[in-house]
C-alpha cells in the first residue's frame, strides 16, 4: 500500500465516531460476557434477579469509567449521564436475556456476528485507552505511571470490576483479581498505555501519532479475532514466562532443586527434625 494511502487511512480512523455503531458492540458483547459468566443457569437467573442482572451489566459496560473517576477523585457515577449509550446499554442487555426463544442471545453468538463485533470492540477499546491516557495527561503532566494505570484501566475496566460485578450477583469469588491472574486485554491495554505515553511525552517514537494508534488499533484487532479463531488466547506468556524465569527467581530456584538445597528439602528436614 502506498504510504500516503496508509498514512490516510490511519487518519481516517483515527478520527471515527463510536456512537453508536461502535458503543452497540461494546454492550453486546459485555451483555454476552454477563451472560456466559452465568452459565448454565443465567436464564432463570435473569428471571428471578432482573435488577441485579441489570446492574452488573451497566457496571460491565461502564466499568472502566466508573474505576477511573473513583481513581481521579470525580464521580464514580458520571458515566451514567450519558443517556444514549445507557440506553444502547439496556437495550442490548434486554436483547441477550429476554428475547423470545433466546434469538437475541443465538443471533449473538453466531459467529460472524461475534467477529464483527469484537472486531468493533477493540477499536473502541483502543480509544478508550487513548483517552484515559490523554485525560491524565491533563490532570498530572508528568506522572507517567499514573497515566499508564488510568490507560490500563480505561481499556478493561471490566476486568478490575469482576469481583463487585458478581457480588452485585450474589456471588462471591476473591480469588477472581485481575492483579493476581491479569488477562490478555489487561495486558494490551497496558502495553498500549505506554506506547501511547511514549509517543506523547517523549521523542522515542518518530513515526506520527495517527500511524501509532492504527498500529494499535490492528494489535488489538489481530489478536481477539486470533483469539476466536484460531484460540490463540495470550501471547504474552512465552514472554512472561522467560522473564520470570530470568529475572523473578525462577532459574535459581530450579537450580536449587536440581543441587538438592531447594526450599522443599529443607522443609521436609525440619518436619522430620520436630517428630
Amino acid at each position: 500500500m502506498d504510504p500516503e494511502a496508509f498514512l490516510d487511512l490511519a487518519n481516517q480512523v483515527i478520527k471515527l465516531k463510536m456512537y453508536p455503531y461502535f458503543d452497540i458492540a461494546h454492550s453486546l458483547l459485555c451483555a454476552l460476557a454477563v451472560r456466559e459468566d452465568l452459565g448454565a443457569g443465567a436464564q432463570a437467573f435473569s428471571r428471578k434477579h432482573p435488577l441485579s442482572c441489570w446492574l452488573s451489566t451497566m457496571l460491565v459496560i461502564f466499568a472502566g469509567g466508573m474505576v477511573v473517576n473513583g481513581l481521579l477523585g470525580e464521580p464514580i457515577l458520571a458515566p451514567l449521564k450519558n443517556t444514549p449509550q445507557l440506553v444502547i446499554g439496556t437495550v442490548t442487555w434486554y436483547i441477550v436475556f429476554y428475547t423470545p426463544f433466546d434469538v437475541g442471545y443465538k443471533v449473538a453468538k453466531f459467529l460472524p456476528v461475534k467477529v464483527v463485533a469484537s472486531a468493533m470492540k477493540e477499536i473502541y477499546r483502543a480509544k478508550k485507552v487513548y483517552d484515559g491516557v490523554s485525560h491524565a495527561a491533563k490532570l498530572y503532566p508528568n506522572a507517567y505511571v499514573i497515566m499508564i494505570i488510568v490507560g490500563t484501566l480505561k481499556g478493561n475496566g471490566a476486568g478490575f470490576t469482576k469481583l463487585v460485578e458478581r457480588l452485585i450477583r450474589g456471588a462471591w469469588t476473591p480469588t477472581a483479581m485481575e492483579t493476581m491472574q491479569p488477562s490478555f486485554y489487561t495486558k494490551a491495554s497496558l502495553v498500549a498505555s505506554v506506547i501511547f505515553v511514549l509517543d506523547k511525552k517523549t521523542d522515542l517514537i518518530s513515526a506520527p501519532h495517527a500511524l501509532v494508534y492504527f498500529g494499535i488499533v490492528i494489535f488489538f484487532v489481530y489478536f481477539k479475532l486470533s483469539s476466536i479463531l484460531l484460540g490463540i488466547h495470550d501471547p504474552f506468556v512465552p514472554f512472561e514466562n522467560l522473564f520470570c524465569a530470568l529475572f523473578l527467581g525462577g532459574i535459581w530456584d530450579s537450580l536449587a532443586k536440581l543441587l538438592g538445597k531447594g526450599q522443599p528439602k529443607e522443609e521436609t528436614k525440619d518436619a522430620k527434625k520436630t517428630n
